[in-house]
């Protein structure tokens, strides 16, 4: 069980690895106004959220605790930067505002996973 346990966590750093490489290679983009979502930014948020949950379904079999409140936390934000992501994932411009908040939202997701013990 360990073993698949750790595959999942893998997926899910890989997933929020191609949520944030799909924020920061835009991050001139956005100075210039022209920042846009792309595909590996939907990708990134759909593999996390998956593998998140898939985690939380294994580690409860594996008779491991599982701190709900920050699962649940962590679960909110994603399902925010998955809206933002895949509502204007086809427009040519996003906004600074929008893609400044799934930047800073993918950020805090990631000092949640890390300090929250």
């Amino acid at each position: 069980m360990d073993v698949l346990i750790n595959v999942f966590v893998a997926l899910h750093i890989i997933g929020i690895a191609s949520l944030l490489g799909g924020f920061l290679t835009q991050m001139k983009a956005m100075g210039a106004g022209t920042a846009r979502f792309v595909p590996a930014m939907l990708h990134g948020a759909l593999t996390m959220l998956v593998t998140g949950i898939a985690l939380v379904g294994l580690n409860q079999a594996d008779d491991q605790t599982v701190n709900n409140v920050k699962i649940g936390i962590k679960l909110v934000i994603l399902i925010v930067i998955l809206a933002l992501v895949y509502v204007r994932r086809d427009e040519e411009r996003v906004g600074k505002g929008e893609f400044a908040a799934v930047g800073g939202l993918t950020v805090a997701n990631i000092f949640i996973a890390a300090l929250w013990t």
